[in-house]
């Protein structure tokens, strides 16, 4: 059942221009709260969006696990079609409204949010991470697979081997090594975070895999709803001939 208490801020309209999504973002990155939070952490969201080019269809996906044992207790699923045009750097106007579609379905609020993409790891200081916690107010973690701006150094080979990664001569995350061996993640804090918990909550929420479970999970999600909608979309140009 929906939450009547879970809000979401409305922070703008997606039915803009690209100049003014840039204008947008230079705003509400100085909104960015940077401050450790010291909730008690009971659920741990996990949210990620697949793009459909066949369909022009959002496939997006929240996953609430519970803290500690990252049991998976709730599922919210959302998709929609795409309404801003692809601008490197602008990808979340097209993938917040899905994810916000998403959210409203939750029947409670996570505690800490893990986004898969870039938080204040962005040409901006304004990356999916950062704009979708503004939008729901609550701790949010970026978690992305490559890295998208800045330098850092050379990451330790142990699991929780870190390099500190700057751009623009600000701190704004981690390269995280999440697994002895594996390549590094990106870690960047979002919104109600700071760098050092955002590393450090990515790395209990990691179990066997490169990717913390929270994201990892919902990545399965979205993915499992784009294949299912292709399925479908294929029966129904091909419908199977009855003899």
């Amino acid at each position: 059942m929906f939450d009547p208490s879970m809000k979401i801020r409305f922070l703008h309209s997606f039915s803009i221009s690209p100049r003014e999504a840039v204008r947008i973002q230079s705003r509400l990155a100085a909104k960015i709260s940077l401050h450790p939070f010291s909730r008690q952490v009971r659920r741990i969201g996990g949210a990620d969006v697949s793009y459909d080019p066949l369909s022009n269809r959002f496939f997006a996906a929240f996953i609430v696990l519970a803290w500690p044992g990252l049991d998976v207790i709730e599922i919210a699923r959302a998709q929609g079609r795409v309404t801003f045009p692809y601008v490197p750097g602008l990808l979340s106007f097209r993938e917040i409204p899905p994810l916000l579609k998403a959210f409203r379905r939750l029947s409670g609020t996570p505690d800490l949010l893990l986004c898969d993409g870039q938080g204040l790891a962005h040409p901006r200081f304004l990356g999916l991470a950062c704009h979708l916690g503004l939008f729901l107010g609550i701790p949010t973690i970026g978690c992305a697979k490559s890295l998208l701006v800045g330098e850092h150094g050379r990451v330790p080979v142990r699991r929780g081997g870190r390099a500190l990664l700057t751009h623009k001569g600000c701190q704004v995350g981690f390269a995280l090594r999440t697994r002895q061996g594996v390549r590094e993640i990106i870690v960047s804090p979002g919104h109600r975070v700071s760098i050092a918990q955002a590393a450090e909550w990515t790395l209990r929420c990691t179990l066997r895999c490169r990717i913390p479970e929270p994201t990892r999970l919902a990545d399965l999600e979205v993915t499992r709803m784009r294949r299912a909608e292709l399925t479908r979309t294929m029966s129904l140009k091909h419908p199977k001939r009855v003899c």
